[in-house]
């Protein structure tokens, strides 16, 4: 053990181990899973919504509550949004309520990646945060 690295993260240790356990039962009994995939449709449609109204917004895409949206400065080209114009969007959606990931090769992607137990109002005030930020910030 002394000639080399060695570590441990207890992550197998039986607390952890019984947490895990809740959790999944929780999963089930509450049918996350099934809003995860109910909610997540709502979501990816709305976002496609989004996708039609504004240039910028240049793919939508995901699956269940793991969803991406890339912004781009045109649709034509595929051109990464500008940093400062991707940076005010998110910081004005933020500001509003609604946290968004970034990220992607030129980090032009929105990742929204919410809880399993959102609802589909929570899902709509954050395309309504969202819609209202791509508004402020378009050209």
């Amino acid at each position: 053990m002394t000639k080399a690295l060695h570590f441990n993260t207890y992550g197998g240790n039986p607390m952890a181990c019984a947490v895990g356990s809740a959790v999944l039962d929780a999963i089930e009994e509450d049918g996350l899973q099934a809003n995860s995939r109910r909610v997540g449709e709502v979501l990816l449609k709305e976002m496609m919504t989004l996708r039609d109204e504004f240039e910028i917004v240049g793919d939508v895409r995901g699956k269940g509550l793991m969803l991406g949206m890339e912004m781009v400065q045109n649709k034509g080209t595929k051109e990464p949004l500008a940093v400062d114009q991707m940076n005010a969007i998110w910081e004005t959606c933020k500001e509003d309520g609604v946290l968004l990931g970034k990220g992607g090769l030129y980090g032009s992607v929105f990742r929204i990646k919410p809880p399993m137990c959102i609802t589909e109002a929570d899902a709509q005030f954050g395309i309504d945060v969202m819609r209202s930020a791509l508004k402020k910030h378009s050209m």
